[in-house]
């Protein structure tokens, strides 16, 4: 069972690898023995990141590109494996979220959420997809989230994408399986990261709010993260195809309890 976890010799492309849940993913790769390549929009975010990563002793590159853009997407897909190698694993981590109420929300605000959370992710796995085809094996993991199956005020873009991207999953699983590649989606919690820490405290309605909905009764660390993206990336999910693994500290498992209650 030990080399069924092992990921040495694996190319993993991260999208929005430069912090938070992706960097821990993709730590976590790394340190399952993955070389990684790590995409953003912002060179600086990757120069930075790049230095971690090596830092740390991982192997690992940086390319810049917009996951929305197909000309870009297909162009640098072709140049990374020109210049690295076959892409093994594909984690479709980048994303955004507009909090604003659906009555007052902008089309074009929603669109934009719609075409990175969703649409990019297709892109990727369309171009990388084939490569994996020819090549009859591949790994491919969707962050996906709770919103996939659960509503909440303020994010019905959001809301959309990732109940989108959920059945996203499952269509490419089911087209791609006989090729020997797997698709499935990790459904992140609430998590630890800088952008949620000014809620993270105590007295904060949310933070109060999200340590009494999870029966861990915690956040969630981002390195929580790290062996669900392992598994999926590994020979151990061989055999695993279309599913989403919640990572949430079991939210999605209750109806919840009273305010209060212990």
């Amino acid at each position: 069972m030990k080399n069924a976890f092992n990921l040495s010799g694996k190319r993993a492309l991260i999208t929005g690898g430069t912090h938070g849940l992706g960097m821990a993913m993709a730590t976590g790769l790394a340190q399952a023995g993955a070389e990684l390549i790590i995409n953003d929009v912002f060179e600086d975010k990757l120069e930075a990141a790049l230095k971690t990563y090596r830092n740390a002793g991982f192997k690992a590159s940086a390319y810049a590109f917009d996951v929305t853009n197909e000309a870009q997407v297909k162009e640098s897909i072709a140049r990374i494996e020109d210049e690295i190698g076959p892409i093994d694993i594909l984690v479709n981590n980048a994303g955004i979220i507009k909090r604003v109420g659906a009555a007052e929300m902008e089309v074009s605000d929603f669109r934009q959420v719609i075409d990175i959370d969703l649409v990019g992710p297709f892109i990727l796995s369309k171009f990388v997809g084939q490569r994996m085809i020819k090549r009859q094996a591949g790994k491919i993991i969707n962050i996906c989230s709770m919103m996939s199956e659960l509503g909440r005020n303020s994010v019905s873009a959001y809301a959309a994408a990732k109940g989108g991207l959920k059945m996203l999953t499952r269509n490419l699983a089911t087209e791609w399986a006989k090729h020997n590649i797997q698709v499935n989606g990790i459904g992140p919690g609430y998590f630890a990261t800088t952008q949620t820490a000014p809620i993270r405290v105590d007295g904060h309605p949310f933070n109060d709010f999200i340590l009494n909905r999870t029966p861990a009764a915690r956040w969630g660390d981002p390195e929580d993260l790290a062996g669900t993206a392992v598994f999926l990336s590994s020979p151990a999910s061989n055999f695993v195809n279309g599913q989403v693994i919640y990572v949430d500290g079991g939210i999605l498992a209750t109806i919840g309890k009273p305010h209060g209650e212990e």
